[in-house]
């Protein structure tokens, strides 16, 4: 069985939460919180709180044992972007995308 957390709405690049994510998938909830931590990316701030409320979900919703607790799926999805512009030179506008990211952290026990 699979403790799952969700953060939507995440005003953040996928491609840069994805670094963070593929760094701590697979990993141990132990392993992957010491990595996230000593991440110096904006990113992990986000991931590691969202580590956590996995690794509550699985211990009190579920009943998993914390120390068998492994990072099963850690995905970046790409939300919905928000359309914005900036006036430039000659009469001229260039668009700026703010990106958002659906974020998805899963913890499994292992056998």
């Amino acid at each position: 069985m699979e403790a799952r957390a969700y953060l939507k709405f995440l005003r953040m690049s996928p491609r840069k939460v994805k670094i963070v994510c593929d760094l701590i998938r697979g990993k141990d909830v132990k392993t992957a919180c010491a990595y996230v931590m000593q991440t110096p990316k904006a990113a992990s701030e986000p991931v590691l709180k969202l580590l956590k409320s996995a690794i509550a979900n699985a211990e009190n919703n579920h009943g998993m044992d914390v120390d068998k607790l492994y990072v099963s799926t850690a995905v970046a999805d790409p939300g919905p972007t928000l359309k914005r512009g900036r006036p430039r030179a000659q009469g001229r506008y260039n668009r700026i995308l703010k990106r958002t990211t659906h974020l998805t952290i899963g913890v499994s026990e292992r056998d």
